[in-house]
């Protein structure tokens, strides 16, 4: 199970978020008092606006109706899901709160959308809560308007070494401080990334090793952990990608390795379709140079892929490396070998480099076990010429 999961604080145990908390607390409780109908919850992921909301409505036992912006497009799906549960009061809990997830899911072309949500506004009789990570987007500019602004920031990196701390003593566990700086600096404020990497380094002892003998090795590779965990484990991706430092070719390569870990049954079938239509479309960009295409392909490996899946599996999943990245690698080095010898060879041969690099295979035979003293191969070609089969 993710410790994200298993460990989820109390309301009042949320720490680094002090000022969010009193305004999202005054604003549930005081609703009938405030000006306006709705609060927008806006911050970077990882920062608790989601978990704030579940815990509130835990502490002051209230039924969370939860919906997301894509939900917006069924009309009869709002009129049966949100509008009947208005004019119905809870049985067994003491108010309501409406949460309106993942505001930026809303596309402009969603023109039913937005008259949706502010007809919803206009209803006083439960709090509505909008979360999204950038409240300025102007798509939602009316719905923000019309409601109050709660700010999350990026968790200080003391904040975040407090809450790994307190899930290691509950899974009695113990890992160097060291450790856990490194964690807490590489997340940036998110906290769940921070508890996703410490799941990592808690299970695998070959992650510990590496974080203190070589704290900026794994940089790149957490970075990719994280986005394919948001991929996987959430229906809102757009902006997984953003912060990876990797190229479109080789994000590819990572999303083919671990789809089928991820996703099963039709899921598959889903993702895989998601991300050919990105190679079909990143084929047009190398042949036409259409570059505007470039949106398109990370529509596809990013939001396709997501919403490939009926439903998100809860359990912590090991991400692994594209084997085919290696194989990729090993080749382009014999490759570069190949084409280094030949250069060197050509002239004594009297043949152009590239009849050389198209003969090597006949080359190599002749001269692999008498190489003539003066063709100057280093030591690593002298041994590519040995072992070459």
């Amino acid at each position: 199970m993710l410790w994200t999961e298993k460990y989820k604080p109390s309301f009042d145990e949320i720490c680094g978020q002090e000022e969010a908390k009193l305004k999202l607390e005054d604003f549930i409780i005081n609703f009938n008092k405030q000006a306006k109908n709705a609060v927008m919850l806006y911050g970077p992921s990882g920062t608790g606006k989601n978990l704030m909301v579940y815990s509130l409505a835990s502490k002051l036992n209230y039924e969370l109706i939860e919906l997301n912006a894509s939900d917006f497009r069924d009309r009869e799906q709002l009129q049966k899901i949100i509008f009947s549960s208005l004019r119905q009061k809870s049985l067994f809990s003491k108010g309501k709160i409406i949460l309106i997830d993942e505001l930026e899911g809303l596309n402009s072309e969603d023109k039913g959308a937005i008259p949706e949500i502010i007809k919803l506004l206009e209803n006083k009789t439960y709090p509505i809560v909008f979360i999204t990570n950038d409240a300025w987007q102007e798509k939602i500019r009316k719905i923000r308007v019309k409601s109050s602004l709660v700010k999350f920031k990026p968790l200080e990196k003391e904040h975040i070494i407090y809450i790994l701390n307190r899930i290691l003593q509950k899974e009695k566990l113990k890992i160097p401080e060291k450790i856990l700086e490194i964690i807490a600096s590489r997340s940036q404020g998110d906290a769940r990334a921070a508890i996703n990497d410490l799941q990592t380094v808690a299970i695998c002892r070959d992650a510990q090793k590496e974080y203190l003998e070589c704290p900026g090795f794994r940089e790149k590779e957490d970075t990719i952990f994280q986005a394919l965990n948001l991929i996987f484990k959430s229906t809102s991706a757009l902006n997984a990608f953003d912060n990876v430092n990797m190229d479109i070719n080789e994000l590819m390569l990572w999303l083919d390795e671990n789809i089928p870990i991820e996703y099963s049954g039709s899921d598959i079938t889903k993702a895989y379709e998601a991300l050919s239509m990105a190679d079909v479309f990143r084929g047009r960009i190398m042949r036409r140079q259409h570059w505007r295409f470039l949106v398109y392909v990370n529509n596809f490996i990013t939001q396709g892929i997501a919403l490939a899946k009926t439903e998100t599996k809860k359990d912590f999943t090991s991400y692994k490396p594209p084997t085919r990245i290696l194989k990729l690698w090993i080749a382009k080095q014999k490759l570069a070998k190949k084409r280094s010898i030949s250069e060197k060879l050509a002239s004594k041969i009297h043949c152009s480099k590239r009849q050389a690099q198209q003969d090597f295979f006949l080359i190599e035979k002749t001269i692999r076990k008498n190489i003539p003293k003066d063709i100057k191969l280093d030591e690593e070609e002298l041994a590519f010429l040995r072992n070459a089969a």
